[in-house]
């Protein structure tokens, strides 16, 4: 059986590729926002990773030995609780970044990253992404902001897991997750969603039967398809408008 994320105890061992980055692979929103020189300094340090689902990416407590830039693929970023379940706070793909304590001169992380949907990644170790920071401005600057969006879906998912319905939830899971892997199929397994939004795999079949039933998805095992985006966004709670319109307002604000 495939680990789900609070089974999961070492991080990823995946091989990476030698240090330096073809510009033409890079398809982290990040960098490719960077001006040419910081861009081409950052890239020179990265090593390509491939992130297989369920790789434990960062740990709870733990020492930050490598930060990444998601290329594709999407990482679900956990809050541990004392039973050893754990609840998602958030979720990153291709738009961001893992590490975020390290920018700030933090050396151990507050929450558990593991890989939900295979992809790939951009890495480098702590001591580079400093000195990096030290000669690329820009840089420092786009992963406070994005630190500031995945604070702001955090704290709107922790309410939304308190006051929204699961099928509402499941809706609004999907369609975040849609914006990240792009395409209508979202390979995830009942199992995984029932950890993702902290609920009764009961629950989880239940609501995704109703949104099947009502033409929204097709769930098949081990993958979910978006059948109809619009009528999915319209039984997604408040909370996916809300977290995309703050970005965007963030971003649009960013470029002012």
């Amino acid at each position: 059986m495939a680990k789900t994320p609070s089974d999961v105890s070492e991080k990823s061992t995946a091989k990476s590729s030698p240090k330096g980055v073809d510009p033409r692979s890079v398809r982290n929103e990040i960098l490719l926002s960077l001006p040419t020189k910081e861009c081409t300094t950052v890239l020179s340090e990265l090593e390509f990773v491939p992130m297989r689902a369920y790789d434990l990416v960062n740990e709870m407590g733990e020492a930050i030995e490598f930060c990444y830039f998601m290329n594709s693929g999407m990482t679900s970023i956990l809050t541990i609780l004392g039973d050893g379940k754990g609840v998602e706070v958030g979720l990153t793909g291709k738009e961001g970044f893992i590490g975020l304590p390290v920018i700030v001169g933090l050396k151990t992380s507050a929450t558990r990253a593991v890989v939900q949907i295979t992809g790939s990644a951009f890495r480098l170790s702590t001591a580079k992404l400093l000195e990096a920071l030290a000669k690329c401005p820009q840089l420092g600057k786009k992963l406070n902001r994005y630190a500031q969006e995945l604070a702001m879906q955090a704290t709107q998912v922790a309410a939304c897991n308190r006051v929204h319905n699961v099928e509402e939830r499941l809706a609004r899971w999907l369609l975040m997750s849609q914006d990240r892997v792009g395409g209508n199929l979202v390979p995830l397994t009942q199992e995984f969603l029932s950890h993702m939004l902290g609920t009764r795999r009961a629950s989880v079949t239940v609501a995704a039967g109703i949104l099947q039933k009502a033409g929204l998805i097709k769930y098949a095992r081990g993958s979910v398809t978006v059948a109809d985006r619009s009528k999915l966004e319209d039984a997604a709670c408040e909370c996916y408008a809300i977290i995309k319109r703050q970005s965007q307002n963030w971003r649009n604000e960013a470029q002012a």
